[in-house]
């Protein structure tokens, strides 16, 4: 416990704790539903799915079945609350500008239709995307952003769970 104790509030210290609220209003979610459709969620939930474990071939081609046939839009709602209580709303406006853009289309782009990688490597931006890049807006947006990847991509997988068993 005191080691849990003292590993938060390092973290507080750091700054690494989200600038978002446990309970977001609707223009913060608003903002996280645009993000995630910027960021083709539904191909995110593709991806959630596919690197899951089976019970058999047959279950995992039942699973993917349903992720496919899924509106994106419903991907984006039901994702867009609990993403909206990890990101700020000034966050999910800069990456969403970000995902918008020409650089970070190529950025989606490899990120869903590259083949697997032991390093992954980002393209290699324009000399103008690159100076988009470095705007201190862009730089913490991106640094909240990555902060909280991960708890993002866990709740694609509690969506993907909430999916396979029907809710």
């Amino acid at each position: 416990m005191k080691s849990y104790a003292a590993m938060l509030i390092a973290a507080l210290l750091a700054g690494s704790v989200h600038a978002a609220t446990p309970n977001p209003d609707v223009a913060q979610i608003k903002a996280a539903h645009d993000l995630l459709a910027a960021m083709q969620a539904e191909k995110m939930m593709r991806m959630t799915a596919g690197m899951s474990k089976y019970a058999s071939p047959a279950q995992r081609e039942q699973v993917m079945t349903k992720v496919k046939a899924l509106p994106p839009e419903t991907v984006y709602t039901r994702l867009a609350t609990p993403v909206a209580k990890l990101l700020s709303t000034e966050t999910s406006l800069e990456m969403t500008r970000f995902y918008q853009s020409s650089y970070g289309q190529k950025v989606l782009h490899d990120t869903y239709n590259s083949s697997a990688q032991l390093y992954p490597t980002l393209p290699k931006p324009t000399p103008a995307e690159a100076a988009e890049l470095k705007k201190p807006a862009y730089i913490k947006a991106d640094k909240e952003f990555k902060a909280n990847e991960q708890a993002i991509q866990h709740e694609t997988f509690v969506l993907l769970k909430d999916i396979i068993n029907g809710k």
